[in-house]
């Protein structure tokens, strides 16, 4: 399912699904359309860290046991 996000969302959208810190970086210093402005990448890895921390409270919720 992440896979078929990550292509569909490189392919379709502007942002090129930006799901990795790293790429964030990478794609600021590229000159395509699938490019970033310097100015843009804090709050593209503020929001990575942000989703990140749900995923993970998300996860120990689901995954909570009945004592």
């Amino acid at each position: 399912m992440v896979a078929c996000y990550i292509g569909a969302a490189y392919w379709f959208t502007a942002s090129t699904a930006f799901a990795n810190p790293a790429a964030a970086f990478g794609r600021m210093f590229s000159n395509t359309f699938a490019g970033i402005a310097p100015s843009d990448v804090p709050a593209f890895v503020v929001a990575q860290i942000i989703g990140g921390f749900a995923e993970v409270m998300l996860h120990v919720l689901l995954n909570k046991k009945d004592k």
